[in-house]
């Protein structure tokens, strides 16, 4: 486990530095303003559209504004621990409705064949066109003295990106039990939640730790999209905003954002697997034939 661990990280310390050769060779090579290669447009690779890797890097430790105070990598932190936390309870959402839905169209096929659809059909809706509905809930809906809060409604547009995943994920491996196995708790007269909970979740664990990791990051882009399209301040995707406001004159700035964003997918994402470490530290590995 260690071993594939280390592995993983050496690999993607090298994924980052050929994406860093790549970058530089293209700023070298590629025109400073733009053009087209066989019917294709070429972005710019000057300094303000394209700043040196270096200069991204060193600009994280400098002030985040030009008259002083904390660093910039400080102030990305503090945005990306806001959206990490509205993404997180997002995705608490989404499993908790997407783990309900699955349960539900398991149980009864009628409701596969009813639900489903209507499921898949509910991602082609755009995030920016469902965003502006769930904020008008702010300050109209008002539970013995409780207003809904805007942020609760980009957490729950993240869970909105996370429930597909986690609901089509884990009606599929509930439904991936062996008819053979089945067939034995019956004969053992269990019930149908004994069933469930002791075969079909088990058996279905392989096919939700991957739809597990879809929607961390789904919660993520989701958060991110939402507070750009409600407005709310306070985290990296308003924080994408101000900071391309400052692109002019501080070309390397907004890159800070990106790369809290990308670091908030990775966070996420390693959550799930360390879930996946957890739960599946102790599960019985096949014998190799």
């Amino acid at each position: 486990m260690l071993r594939r661990a280390l592995r993983r990280s050496l690999l993607f310390v090298v994924a980052l530095f050929v994406v860093g050769c790549g970058w530089e060779l293209y700023k070298a090579v590629g025109p400073e303003q733009g053009g087209s290669l066989l019917g294709i447009p070429l972005p710019k690779s000057n300094n303000l559209a394209m700043p040196h890797t270096w200069d991204m890097v060193t600009r994280l430790f400098e002030p985040e504004r030009g008259a002083g105070g904390r660093d910039l990598w400080v102030g990305v932190a503090d945005y990306g621990w806001y959206t990490f936390r509205l993404a997180l309870l997002g995705m608490v959402l989404g499993t908790i409705f997407g783990l309900f839905a699955a349960v539900l169209m398991a149980r009864l096929r009628v409701l596969e064949r009813g639900l489903l659809p209507w499921i898949v059909m509910s991602q082609t809706v755009p995030l920016i066109a469902l965003a502006p509905q769930l904020d008008g809930w702010s300050g109209r809906i008002d539970i013995a003295g409780w207003e809904w809060p805007r942020w609760l409604s980009v957490s729950v547009l993240a869970g909105f990106l996370a429930f597909f995943p986690i609901a089509v994920g884990t009606l599929r491996g509930l439904q991936s039990a062996s008819a053979a196995s089945t067939e034995l708790m019956h004969s053992y007269a269990a019930s149908w939640w004994k069933t469930l909970v002791k075969l079909r979740f088990p058996a279905a664990i392989p096919s939700m730790v991957p739809a597990f990791k879809q929607a961390a990051t789904l919660a993520v882009v989701g958060v991110i999209v939402s507070e750009i399209s409600i407005g709310v301040t306070g985290g990296i995707g308003r924080a994408v905003i101000s900071f391309s406001q400052a692109a002019t004159g501080d070309p390397a700035k907004p890159y800070a954002a990106v790369f809290g964003a990308a670091a908030l997918g990775l966070a996420m994402y390693g959550l799930v697997v360390l879930f996946d470490a957890l739960v599946m530290r102790h599960r019985p590995q096949e014998a190799a034939g």
